[in-house]
């Protein structure tokens, strides 16, 4: 399968945590979020912190934790553990219906970061895996299986690897730059808009039902 002639990103988050995102204007790394302490969080603590220690080997002396984690696609694989809520090392209980999707554009990302000397990365797969490699060059987008990205069916287990690769932003990632919201129901949308309300930046909001399990 080819390279989308657009590619998105996309990351998921809490609708809880999106009035304190608008409020600070930006998506903050792991490495800061760990701190604050605040907030709904959706993630496993023991890989969130195994991401600060894990090398971005195109980046010399930089960490995964430090970047602001994208998936290729919507309905990813860790939606998928939230939706089945029976992971032993997830704390998150709540479902996949609060959880929002927010999109951007690869390219314009790109473009802004190379603009404002702000480093950026991709995986072939899951960025929290030692074994996992990294690429931070645009021409290198043909290395994602773009088919595995794509693919519903991720019970293979070469599937499931290339399915969550990430594209990474590191420090943090401008508000601004999110084009599109996917939200699970109109119940949810409604949330969002209130968290957006009085912002300068509101990005559209869509009901993508399926982006979700």
């Amino acid at each position: 399968m080819p390279i989308p002639d657009q590619p998105k990103i996309y990351h998921i988050v809490h609708v809880d945590n999106l009035a304190s995102i608008c409020g600070d204007g930006y998506l903050w790394p792991d490495s800061v979020m760990i701190q604050r302490q605040g907030g709904t969080v959706i993630g496993m603590g023991t890989i969130k912190q195994r991401r600060l220690t894990l090398p971005v080997s195109c980046h010399p002396q930089t960490f995964v934790g430090e970047y602001v984690p994208f998936y290729f696609c919507p309905r990813s694989i860790m939606l998928f553990v939230i939706h089945c809520a029976n992971h032993p090392e997830l704390t998150y209980r709540g479902g996949q219906q609060p959880i929002v999707h927010l999109e951007a554009d690869l390219n314009q990302v790109v473009q802004w970061a190379g603009a404002n000397g702000i480093q950026w990365a991709f995986s072939l797969s899951n960025a929290g895996a030692v074994y996992t490699q990294f690429r931070s060059e645009l021409v290198q987008l043909n290395e994602i299986s773009w088919e595995a990205v794509a693919a519903r069916d991720f019970r293979s287990a070469d599937v499931k690897e290339a399915k969550q690769a990430e594209f990474l932003v590191q420090h943090s990632f401008p508000w601004h730059l999110i084009q599109r919201i996917g939200v699970h129901s109109q119940r949810t949308a409604q949330r969002v808009y209130a968290a957006m309300s009085g912002n300068g930046h509101r990005p559209n909001v869509e009901i993508r039902r399926e982006w979700y399990y």
